[in-house]
């Protein structure tokens, strides 16, 4: 088997040199590759000098920086590990053993770490929480879902096809390896202090792991809410339908009607942004998902058209009572707000249905391979 180890390298001069020659010391023959993200110092010159393979890559980002490593690199196995001197690369041989894994992550959040290696809020906050996070959506098992060392199958890794250029690479490669099906080991290993400055950018690069799971993640970002607004929204619709109800003394008429008018329609386009999201990851993506391929087979055009004038055809007969009203009192005062809101909302509902049904037929439609 043959390693290929890359160092994403920016600003490293202090421990690029150590870094490359435990590397040596720990897989002699392995392929070691710098990849130099637009260095100021001379991070570049100390690693030739130490006998690796530097390569550039300008755009900045530590995603960038591995993908450019990822693309040259020649190994069965690729081993990414940072260039701080912060990961200690003789316990590269604990990972190694576990070779019918298709990735191993080390774990830093363990009694090993060094103390003050790693700041309080990453520590006992930032990773721990965007970890559990990451095992509820997406049921793994990884405590420390942003280590920086790891070791993975350049067969696997090409199955993942990654796209993220900063630090949420991490939470993308471990989603796409979830959500494929792929085995995953995880095992303690050391963590140190580092030398020099960090390029980590606490709150916004803790965002972009979250948003990058959000993303990948349709039940959580769109379902739930949709379903939450929506049934909240159409309950207090049928409650207040009939008339002005009290709890307690508080009188509940029009004002909420609007609010729950509004809770169901914001809903309900939740419900569908979730549906295109899920056929876009089904279709375009090539994921698999029983409920998405469930509403292809079982809900054509003509099914979500039907549906949407069904509820076009009650908001409209609502409308036509409540004007024939207004006409048999000679066009006086109405007081048919809660009807009208409702009203309002079907006819609202119901378009939604229709362009969304014609949208989800565009998106569901694949392309012929023939030619």
């Amino acid at each position: 088997m043959r390693y290929s180890i890359i160092f994403p390298c920016r600003d490293e001069e202090l421990t690029i040199g150590k870094c490359i020659d435990d590397a040596k010391k720990a897989i002699p023959r392995a392929e070691i590759i710098v990849v130099n993200n637009s260095s100021k110092d001379s991070s570049a010159e100390i690693a030739r000098t130490y006998g690796a393979k530097v390569v550039n890559e300008k755009n900045i980002g530590y995603g960038a920086a591995l993908l450019k490593g990822f693309s040259i690199a020649t190994g069965d196995y690729i081993i990414m590990c940072d260039a701080d001197g912060t990961y200690n690369l003789s316990e590269t041989s604990k990972m190694t053993k576990y070779s019918e894994y298709d990735m191993v992550i080390g774990n830093r959040l363990n009694e090993r770490m060094e103390m003050g290696a790693m700041p309080y809020l990453h520590r006992f906050i930032g990773n721990p929480f965007l970890s559990a996070l990451m095992r509820y959506m997406f049921h793994n098992k990884v405590k420390d879902t942003q280590s920086g060392f790891r070791i993975i199958k350049k067969s696997s890794l090409k199955k993942l096809d990654l796209q993220s250029t900063g630090m949420e690479i991490a939470s993308e490669m471990l989603i796409k390896a979830s959500n494929n099906g792929m085995k995953i080991k995880e095992i303690d290993i050391s963590y140190h202090k580092r030398l020099g400055k960090s390029k980590l950018k606490s709150f916004n690069d803790g965002w972009k792991h979250l948003k990058m799971m959000l993303l990948y993640s349709p039940n959580h970002l769109f379902l739930i809410p949709g379903m939450f607004f929506f049934a909240l929204g159409m309950a207090i619709l049928a409650v207040i339908y009939s008339g002005p109800i009290n709890i307690y003394g508080l009188k509940l008429d029009t004002h909420p009607a609007i609010i729950g008018s509004l809770f169901a329609i914001l809903g309900y386009q939740i419900l569908m942004l979730w549906l295109y999201a899920k056929t876009y990851t089904v279709n375009i993506l090539g994921e698999k998902d029983k409920v998405v391929n469930w509403i292809s087979n079982n809900i054509s055009l003509e099914r979500a058209m039907t549906t949407g004038l069904l509820l076009l055809l009650i908001g409209g007969i609502i409308g036509f009572f409540i004007i024939y009203e207004w006409f048999n009192s000679h066009f006086g005062r109405l007081f048919e707000l809660r009807r009208a809101i409702f009203a309002m909302t079907l006819l609202i509902l119901g378009l939604q249905t229709i362009f969304s049904g014609f949208l989800l037929s565009i998106m569901g439609t694949k392309r012929s391979s023939k030619y």
